[in-house]
């Protein structure tokens, strides 16, 4: 019997265990997050009103310092998007888009800092997706984790090698770039390749076999029928009144 790991979660997130949503079911919040992702396509005064309220389901939940540095990690993409955006269309137009950009990384950090690769996995397989590709996109999602330190390793290697120097100079952004594609392209490579063996290693061991068994199951509680409900209105308050 094939389980996933259970130290951390479907991404570079660290697991926030003290939240209030760590025991969720992850169906619950899937369909929540799912929800939370429709309001992108709100116009800016309703955005920034349920973003005000997503903060505050954020704090309540110990989620706030997580979405946090999530964000933080965006700062030069909303930047640069922000500036582009208001010099080619306009300042609402750049708002927006970084508001939304802002938002889907609050989403982000909400469901992956409080959910495992094997719950993820196992709420897939509940919602009707085969096992074999559930478990293949817990895989992918926790690959995602092993991406930095692929890119730091590459990085420190190719350092130790004098191949790889700082760049310098007005050339500084557009060497920057290129240093960049260059150190991403082979990390992707290796972390797909890592996650690839990761499936294979599974399917050897009968992971894919049709008499195959959840080693866990899944039940809604009141708190997740409370979530979904509070999910559901929340939107219909949103887009319908």
């Amino acid at each position: 019997m094939i389980r996933l790991s259970q130290v951390g979660p479907a991404s570079s997130l660290a697991l926030v265990e003290n939240s209030p949503l760590r025991k969720a079911d992850p169906r619950a919040k899937l369909a929540l997050c799912l929800g939370a992702s429709l309001t992108v396509m709100l116009p800016l005064e309703r955005l920034v009103f349920f973003m005000l309220g997503y903060v505050a389901l954020l704090a309540w939940a110990r989620l706030l310092r997580v979405a946090g540095k999530q964000v933080w990690r965006l700062k030069w993409v909303l930047i640069a998007l922000f500036a582009l955006d208001w010099w080619l269309i306009g300042l609402e137009h750049a708002v927006t888009i970084v508001a939304r950009l802002i938002l889907l990384a609050g989403i982000f950090s909400l469901f992956f800092a409080t959910t495992t690769t094997r719950e993820l996995s196992l709420a897939l397989e509940r919602l009707g997706v085969p096992h074999r590709y559930a478990f293949s996109l817990g895989v992918a999602f926790q690959s995602i984790g092993l991406l930095g330190d692929e890119w730091r390793t590459i990085l420190e290697a190719q350092r130790a090698r004098g191949a790889w120097q700082p760049p310098k100079g007005l050339r500084k952004l557009i060497e920057g770039i290129r240093d960049w594609v260059s150190l991403t392209v082979p990390a992707i490579v290796m972390t797909t390749k890592r996650a690839w063996a990761i499936t294979e290693a599974a399917y050897a061991r009968g992971f894919d076999s049709p008499n195959r068994r959840p080693y866990h199951r899944l039940s809604f509680s009141l708190f997740d029928w409370v979530l979904l409900a509070g999910t559901v209105l929340v939107l219909i308050v949103l887009f319908f009144l």
